[in-house]
């Protein structure tokens, strides 16, 4: 089994699915033509935790991106065995980013946050090691 991509697998997955709170928190405010319509400015105002679970999602989509690459550069490098943990990290850190930013737990959301992004620099440490022992 390959950790790093499993990972990755995992995190393109809670991606996938972190819209649906926001979205069913819409429906139950706003009705059915309220989330299948175009914004409305006069729309009633969700709740505050739908609102984060929307800047949730948001935050995983932008840093899925750096993150898939660099597993997927690690996997063509044959180094994803030794990236396995750090991906493993960042996606349990991801996790927990978005249960605590939802939750509105303002200091642990940003430390969770941290200990995703430090595992993305571990994750491109050691593909810039190996690519520069090429």
């Amino acid at each position: 089994m390959n950790t790093a991509l499993v990972a990755l697998a995992w995190s393109a997955a809670l991606c996938g699915v972190l819209w649906l709170p926001y979205v069913l928190a819409r429906f139950q405010a706003r009705g059915l033509m309220g989330v299948m319509g175009n914004p409305d400015p006069n729309a009633p105002p969700l709740p505050d935790w739908a609102d984060r679970a929307q800047r949730a999602h948001a935050n995983l989509v932008e840093n899925l991106v750096h993150f898939a690459a660099l597993v997927l550069i690690a996997q063509v490098l044959g180094i994803a065995a030794a990236v396995g943990l750090a991906a493993v990290v960042f996606f349990w850190a991801r996790v927990a980013h978005a249960v605590i930013y939802i939750l509105g737990i303002p200091v642990l959301r940003t430390l969770a946050f941290l200990v995703g992004w430090g595992a993305e620099i571990v994750i491109f440490l050691k593909v810039i090691e190996k690519l520069y022992a090429a």
